[in-house]
């Protein structure tokens, strides 16, 4: 849900984050329908699924849709409190909360206070699209990429993959920087591994920073064992001079299929120019030559490893951050911008080594690119692994939360999803990391609760128009803190 807002006369707060001022709401409002039509015009259609997709961000934060009414138990200001998509896609204010909701949790609840690294693991053109079409397969290489994360860490601590155990979070980002769908893996893992002392307590023996050698060999056996896992499913094909990906044809009514393929190699999806390179604007000189010696990166068969961010142990701010940076939404309004000719202007991040700055989009290529960010339903984008995996015997005892399988003398008893939900609720999360305090009343500070929400057309409408009438006073919402890359170690 969205809330901002102050003070407005008669007591009754307008709450607003006006999501249809801000320009990639302009965008899919005025173009997603042409896009579906030009869709049926080629006998094409969305799944079901990115259709809902767009038709729930449209509604996402609009007071019209339904919202809340709170009131405070002071002085019986109320206000009234939208309701929000809740989607993974595209929206940026649903997708900056959870960002903020996943950064509590495992800042507070998952990561103990040890050194942590980073690993970053991106995959080939031809993968990407498998694992768009295909989750099944980029859950069998996550198993394969972590396994080898996990023996090599035990190996470099001197012990057997048996006599260790280290631990992971990894956020599978859908995204790259150009609104491409680049499926790849932020791992959040331990930096060291745990051993089991005699008396039964466990111990944490820290490593040492990957070196080059080190990481060239790692991503030569990461292509190499997911290769051979892809190949065991059917999904892969090899001969002694090339690799193919052996799937099933697509349904010719099917869109995705094209969706995906024209977003993962930066291509036009629709129209005159489909097929081609997407436009890009080279605003500033070209960089330098890539030079990777003193950088924790390594590269084989179209696979990129890199290992250089990390945090020490008492570092718990940026240990956040970083957890803010790799749970960030996919689409950062900020960036985006319309040329006076109708185009779609997207900033990168970071440019290019061409000098590339921006990417430019027809609006229909605009909104084929949002459709292809879309995951397909009750895919799982966050896996925990080794000793936080919560069935894992130790997780009690090295999680901060003190919750699983095993037990420690002064743990809590474990919990129900309630119970862990309200542990911190969205709105404390709100306030932590975006500094919006919902539950407090914006005229006298007292505590504020929910006491009906309104979802009848004819009663929204009253009650919005009462709220207009009186004069309701609204403040633009205010962005998240920083959630870029935390600094190299």
């Amino acid at each position: 849900m969205h809330a901002h807002g102050r003070e407005a006369a008669g007591g009754l707060v307008y709450e607003r984050h006006r999501p249809e001022e801000t320009q990639l709401y302009r965008l899919v409002e005025r173009h997603y329908r042409a896009f579906v039509e030009h869709l049926a015009e080629q006998g094409k259609a969305l799944p079901a699924y990115v259709e809902k997709e767009f038709e729930a961000y449209l509604k996402c934060g609009r007071l019209e849709h339904g919202f809340l009414r709170a009131r405070c138990e002071s002085c019986h200001c109320e206000r009234l409190v939208a309701f929000s998509c809740k989607r993974r896609g595209f929206c940026p204010s649903c997708g900056a909360r959870r960002m903020a909701e996943t950064a509590a949790l495992l800042a507070d609840e998952v990561l103990p206070a040890l050194p942590l690294r980073q690993w970053v693991i991106s995959f080939p053109f031809a993968l990407r699209f498998l694992f768009a079409s295909c989750p099944e397969a980029l859950a069998r290489a996550l198993e394969v990429i972590y396994r080898l994360l996990a023996t090599h860490l035990a190996h470099k601590a001197g012990f057997a993959r048996k006599e260790a155990a280290t631990g992971a979070v990894t956020l599978v980002q859908r995204f790259g920087s150009a609104l491409n769908l680049n499926i790849h893996l932020h791992l959040l893992c331990l930096d060291g591994v745990y051993t089991q002392r005699p008396d039964g307590g466990l111990r944490f023996r820290r490593v040492k920073a990957p070196d080059r050698e080190e990481l060239e060999c790692l991503v030569r056996r990461i292509a190499e064992r997911v290769g051979g896992a892809l190949e065991r499913m059917g999904l892969l094909a090899r001969d002694a001079d090339a690799a193919w990906l052996d799937l099933p044809p697509a349904e010719d009514a099917d869109a995705m299929t094209q969706l995906i393929g024209s977003s993962v190699t930066y291509r036009i999806a629709l129209g005159p120019q489909a097929g081609r390179k997407a436009l890009m604007l080279r605003t500033i000189t070209p960089l330098a030559g890539e030079d990777l010696t003193n950088e924790r990166v390594a590269k084989a068969y179209g696979f990129s490893l890199h290992a250089g961010v990390g945090c020490e142990a008492h570092q718990r701010a940026l240990r956040e951050r970083l957890c803010r940076y790799i749970a960030r939404p996919a689409v950062a309004e900020q960036r985006l911008t319309a040329s006076v000719q109708g185009k779609v202007v997207y900033l990168l991040k970071t440019p290019y080594r061409d000098g590339t700055t921006h990417m430019v989009f027809e609006p229909l290529d605009f909104i084929a690119r949002l459709a292809a960010l879309v995951p397909r339903p009750r895919v799982n984008l966050t896996h925990y692994h080794g000793v936080l995996a919560p069935n894992h015997r130790w997780r009690a005892e090295v999680t901060p939360a003190g919750r699983g399988r095993g037990s420690r003398g002064t743990a809590q008893p474990e919990r129900s999803a309630i119970e862990r939900h309200a542990a911190m609720t969205w709105a404390q999360r709100l306030k932590r990391v975006f500094d919006i305090d919902v539950k407090s009343c914006v005229r006298c500070g007292g505590a504020v609760r929910v006491i009906a929400s309104i979802e009848e057309p004819a009663l929204i409408e009253r009650i919005l128009a009462h709220v207009r009438e009186r004069g309701a006073k609204v403040e633009p919402a205010r962005g998240p803190l920083s959630t870029g890359p935390p600094v190299m170690v």
